[in-house]
């Protein structure tokens, strides 16, 4: 009965020393991972909050599917002596990680965060810019976010209380945002950057004509889309300034093309629209902004060029260059001229073949 016994108790202790040895061998396996845990598969940005512990480390690899274990990673890194040289920031690793090909990554300087230029172009309009977005793959409703902002008050700038938007406060500039973009965050650099803009332009000369800041900003808008290179932008805001100063409307088809959203060839339809953006059929400046302009925009429409000038049109064959004058008769003119070049073009399948040699 006894030797019975001192089997018995031989084998449970047997037994015991084989788990234990079968435990030791897994803790050492899942630890130092012989087997495998090497380099992973595929990529993930991981960014590392400066003062994180390593426990906090583990847990968000292992959330992130880096690695398997925070607790291992813990370990692992406390036997390499690394707990404490672990580095902050942004780090590109991959999926299913061994710890110690983590560990080395994370030992390494951090790179800059995944970002996305976006460049918005002077004399885009609010609902240009929601289309850009969306075509770059940007989420969010940035025609809502433009709405208002605790950042910005249009009525400082003279603006009615009644503004339904921010449209021409949102400054065009080339702006580096994070991944994944929050259209917020972009609107909150845009008005930023205007209000550092807008605050070096000096407003005399137009306060003297009876315009304020923000009459100021709907010229710029104006101008920044009927003209198109740098030099006749102040000669257009002259016209602008003549046209408010005779009371005669400004007849604009770049008003239009905002009152109608249509970007293309207006039609007849579009020209007869009732909107109070239609400087076609109303007098006066637009109700605000039709885009947003830049700073060359803006120093033109707060200094004009002096002239007598009341009318503008392309000139043919100009390259984007403007013509201007004070005589209707010239004007006209010059109309009939532009829409000869235009049906010449339109027979040719659009091709410009009449502008070389000097013909119109």
């Amino acid at each position: 009965m006894l030797a019975t016994r001192v089997y018995a108790v031989r084998r449970a202790l047997a037994l015991i020393g084989a788990l234990a040895v079968i435990g030791l061998a897994w803790f050492a396996v899942s630890l130092f991972q012989p087997l495998g845990g090497g380099g992973g598969r595929g990529r993930v940005v991981v960014r590392i909050p400066s003062g994180a512990s390593v426990s906090q480390i583990g847990s968000l690899l292992a959330r992130r599917g880096v690695i398997t274990s925070g607790f291992f990673f813990e370990l692992r890194a406390g036997l390499a002596g690394d707990r404490s040289r672990l580095r902050a920031g942004y780090f590109v690793l991959r999926h299913g990680m061994g710890y110690g090909a983590a560990l080395r990554l994370l030992l390494t300087e951090p790179g800059l965060p995944p970002s996305l230029q976006l460049t918005i172009i002077p004399g885009r309009s609010r609902q240009q810019v929601q289309a850009q977005l969306r075509a770059d793959g940007v989420r969010g409703n940035y025609l809502r976010a433009t709405l208002r902002s605790p950042l910005l008050d249009p009525s400082s700038y003279g603006a009615p209380a009644s503004v339904p938007t921010l449209e021409g406060f949102l400054w065009p500039d080339t702006y580096d945002l994070r991944k994944p973009v929050q259209v917020s965050v972009l609107v909150a650099d845009q008005l930023e950057r205007f209000k550092q803009e807008f605050a070096k332009v000096n407003f005399s000369y137009a306060g003297a004509h009876g315009l304020s800041p923000y009459d100021v900003l709907k010229v710029a808008s104006l101008v920044s889309e009927e003209a198109m290179l740098p030099g006749d932008l102040p000669r257009a805001a002259s016209v602008i300034y003549n046209r408010l100063r005779l009371g005669m409307k400004l007849g604009l088809d770049s008003t239009v093309a905002y009152a109608t959203g249509n970007y293309g060839t207006l039609t007849e339809r579009d020209l007869q629209s009732r909107s109070p953006y239609n400087t076609l059929n109303h007098r006066g400046l637009p109700p605000t902004p039709i885009d947003s302009p830049d700073m060359a925009a803006i120093q033109a429409a707060a200094h004009p060029a002096h002239t007598g000038d009341l009318y503008f049109i392309d000139r043919v064959c100009g390259n984007g260059a403007l013509r201007f004058t004070a005589s209707y008769s010239r004007f006209l003119t010059w109309s009939r001229a532009w829409d000869r070049a235009l049906a010449l073009a339109a027979r040719n399948h659009g091709s410009a073949e009449f502008c070389r040699g000097g013909r119109p």
